[in-house]
């Protein structure tokens, strides 16, 4: 009995000691979960200019914005006032603009917020087509565009209105998901009437 005494305040302080240990590292757990959970930017630029080239060095595409920002804990990258133009087409370049986008890891998707616009310059007989929505998914390398929103396109002689729509900037096609409105307006039969 005696002997039990004279342990039982070392046996008390060993768990102690492994209870504090314990504590310790599961707080360390939680701090370090916490930080890898942060989604602070790593790097802010402003007044950014950005050229991605083909493999025969020529620019494919150029992205202008007022500030990029960067979050490392997913490589995704914020832009506010960005203006994208994409030389890709065979056709003509293709420049769009909104308020702020989003770009995933790698640059393969763009995501275009608030006041998007999207301008076709003309080309051979063509004239400049605009298109006009609240978001806009961009996948620049394979010429896409897409939205579920209200969209309008109008160039020269057309208006078109729908919901949602994909295009696809080197086919020159354009498929509308619903709510297709559109009217044509022809010079030829116009001129004709006078």
């Amino acid at each position: 009995m005696n002997r039990l005494s004279q342990i039982f305040p070392l046996l008390l302080l060993a768990v102690l000691a492994a209870l504090t240990f314990w504590l310790d590292q599961a707080v360390r757990q939680v701090e370090k979960s916490a930080e890898s959970a942060r989604a602070d930017p790593d790097f802010i630029i402003d007044n950014i200019v950005a050229r991605r080239l083909d493999v025969n060095g020529k620019v494919k595409h150029i992205l202008y914005a007022s500030r990029m920002t960067h979050f490392p804990h997913d490589d995704s990258t914020r832009l506010v006032s960005p203006r994208f133009i994409s030389n890709a087409s065979a056709n003509a370049p293709v420049t769009i603009t909104s308020r702020t986008a989003r770009v995933s890891s790698g640059g393969e998707n763009v995501y275009f917020e608030d006041d998007v616009r999207a301008v076709r310059a003309p080309y051979d007989n063509r004239t400049a087509m605009t298109l006009e929505t609240s978001f806009l998914h961009v996948i620049p390398d394979d010429h896409i565009a897409r939205t579920d929103r209200p969209v309008t396109i109008t160039d020269a002689h057309t208006v078109a209105t729908a919901i949602g729509l994909e295009l696809n900037s080197e086919t020159r096609t354009v498929k509308f998901l619903s709510h297709f409105r559109g009217t044509y307006h022809d010079p030829a039969r116009a001129e004709k009437r006078r």
